[in-house]
């Protein structure tokens, strides 16, 4: 086997891994993640400033899990619809939900079922991180082609201060809840991955003392 099909190999097989690891993953803890992810509920409301879409804008939130940003969008009268390939998270989202302007549907967000050129924005928080390379390259492309020309594409994920030393901290107490996906994550490189979609960047906004970021950019026309 040459290096060529080694490597397209090797990246079915993290594919599949992925996969099958996201399932009985969320399965279990499903009814547990708004706790643990607490501390992150504030930045909801900033995403949705930050972005600052038009009134009653149609909103994509890829990777919804529970529905707290889908929640914040569809709070300020936007037309959103969540998507997640977890039933157990959107089970959960479905409980909470008050808004009839927000849709949760289950779906895979790299190969997402609706047409080109259909939202005004798509936003994914805290996600791609969990994703290999090749599935989160995939999700991005597929933000980017249901997204109207100049429309919007949000990312919000980790990231790290400039400081030295709250790099430091941030990194390693980060890396001992994530794992292995954090330390890979933080070695790629995010901003080339959006820019390869077709996405002009305009904003980044620094959150959680530097350990998240909100990445704003626009589709290509």
């Amino acid at each position: 086997m040459n290096q060529h099909l080694g490597n397209k190999t090797d990246q079915k097989d993290e594919e599949r891994d992925y996969y099958k690891i996201q399932k009985k993953f969320w399965t279990v803890f499903a009814p547990f993640y708004d706790f643990a992810v607490a501390p992150a509920s504030r930045i909801r409301d900033r995403v949705v400033e930050f972005v600052d879409a038009p009134a009653g804008a149609k909103i994509l939130d890829v990777a919804t899990g529970t529905g707290k940003q889908a929640f914040a969008f569809a709070k300020r009268g936007h037309h959103v619809t969540g998507i997640d390939l977890s039933e157990a998270m959107l089970k959960v989202a479905r409980r909470k939900n008050k808004y009839n302007n927000l849709k949760l549907q289950s779906a895979d967000a790299t190969n997402l079922p609706f047409e080109a050129d259909s939202f005004d924005v798509a936003s994914v928080s805290f996600a791609l991180h969990e994703m290999p390379l090749s599935v989160r390259e995939k999700v991005l492309c597929e933000m980017v082609r249901v997204v109207k020309p100049a429309g919007t594409v949000v990312v919000i994920d980790f990231g790290l201060p400039e400081n030295k030393i709250g790099r430091f901290l941030i990194y390693n107490f980060v890396r001992a809840f994530e794992g292995d996906h954090y330390v890979k994550f933080m070695r790629s490189d995010l901003i080339a991955s959006i820019e390869k979609t077709g996405i002009a960047l305009d904003g980044e906004l620094e959150i959680l003392l530097g350990g998240g970021r909100i990445i704003r950019g626009t589709k290509k026309a």
